[in-house]
Order: C-alpha cells, then sequence, then structure tokens
C-alpha cells in the first residue's frame, strides 16, 4: 500500500519527523526513507532509541493517527498502480492488499477503493511482518490461491522480500528505494506501462528487468 499504491510515505516522514523534534530528536528524510516498508513497531523502536520518550505502542498510536487523517483527507495514489489496479479489477482478478500499516489505515484507503479488494491482510493481524513472508502467505491462503500463482508487487526493500521469500511471482517496482537485484525477481522503474497480459506472462514465469538487463 505505502509506496507502491499510494505515495504516502511522505505523511510518514512528516509524522516522524514532527514527533521527533517534539522531543527535540534530530530527524531527517534519509532517517525516514531508513524505515520504508518496515513494521510500525520496528520504526518505533528507532524512534524511541533515538530519543523520543514515549512507549513504541505510544508512538505507533501518534503516527497512524497522523497519516490516518491525511489519507482520509486526500488519498494520495500512485497513478500508476491505481490505473493498474483498476485494469486488474475489471478483469476479475482477485486481489489482496499486503500492508504492514495497521487496519486503521488501510480502511481508510478501501473507503475509496471499495470494490478493489478480495482481502486485506494488515500489520497489525500477522505476529511477523515484513521482510517474514507471513502476510503474503496469509494473503494467498485468505484468497484460496496458491502463492505460487500469485504476483506481488512492492516498492520497499522490506516488501520485495517477503513478497520474494514466500513464493509469488515479485516485482519490485522503484520509487524511493533502491530496490536490489535477485534471480527471478522483476524490477520496474514504474508501472506505467505494465498490463493484465504482462502479468499473466510474469505469472507464467516471464522476468522483467528495467534496471538491468531485460529477459
Amino acid at each position: 500500500m505505502d509506496g507502491t499504491l499510494i505515495d504516502s510515505e511522505p505523511y510518514w516522514i512528516t509524522a516522524e519527523t514532527e514527533l521527533a523534534h517534539q522531543f527535540g530528536v534530530p530527524w531527517t528524510h534519509d532517517d525516514g526513507l531508513s524505515l520504508v516498508g518496515n513494521p510500525l513497531t520496528v520504526s518505533g523502536k528507532v524512534l524511541q532509541d533515538r530519543g523520543v520518550d514515549l512507549e513504541i505502542d505510544q508512538i505507533v498510536e501518534h503516527l497512524l493517527g497522523r497519516v490516518t487523517a491525511q489519507v482520509r483527507e486526500h488519498v494520495p495514489w500512485q497513478a500508476d498502480a491505481r490505473a493498474l489496479l483498476e485494469q486488474v479489477v475489471a478483469a476479475g482478478i482477485p486481489c489482496a492488499l499486503v500492508t504492514m500499516s495497521y487496519t486503521r489505515l488501510a480502511n481508510a484507503l478501501v473507503a475509496h477503493a471499495p470494490d478493489a479488494f478480495a482481502v486485506v491482510v494488515t500489520g497489525d493481524r500477522v505476529s511477523k511482518g515484513k521482510p517474514d513472508p507471513e502476510a503474503f502467505l496469509t494473503a494467498a491462503a485468505e484468497l484460496g490461491v496458491d502463492i505460487a500463482d500469485c504476483v506481488a508487487l512492492e516498492d520497499s526493500p522490506a516488501g520485495v522480500a517477503s513478497a520474494y521469500s514466500s513464493g509469488a511471482h515479485t516485482i519490485g517496482v522503484r520509487r524511493l528505494t533502491p530496490i536490489e537485484g535477485r534471480p527471478g525477481l522483476s524490477r520496474v522503474r514504474s508501472l506505467e506501462h505494465m498490463t493484465v497480459p504482462l502479468l499473466r506472462e510474469i505469472a507464467g514465469g516471464r522476468r522483467i528487468d528495467e534496471l538491468g538487463a531485460s529477459t
């Protein structure tokens, strides 16, 4: 969700920066980028270790509340991802939203796309967050499909690692953070030219690498 489907990372980084500054803790844009894709409890621990004098659950609650309010006011869609999602839904392909954000925030997005997702797996529903594969395996199980028949789209190192290790055909989308190459991993600069037929080819084993050699 965050980064891949909606451009919410600036919301998160702003919320982190505001909270850090409340406690006199220096916090930079690069600090925010280092947390992209992590479970919220991990981000909370980093902020706590840096000097934010709150319990981790209080930090998570603050960040989540701030970002959820902004998403409810304005969903910052990634235009390429939204267009692809509309194509996939129109083709009758069941979709799952797999995010380390919590249910409250995911619901704020789903309210703006109520027919898009058959399954929603959030960070507060799994015992192990990304980069562990649990969230993607849970999504496949709830869709009633084999993970090996799924295509996963991710933009963060933790998200790509989670999807890749789950056994899904994984597409890494270059947004804010670099995507390291892996055997069989597809990497694209954007989803602008991604189509349902191309997704079907990737599900069948085709690999595309716009950040390196295409095969």
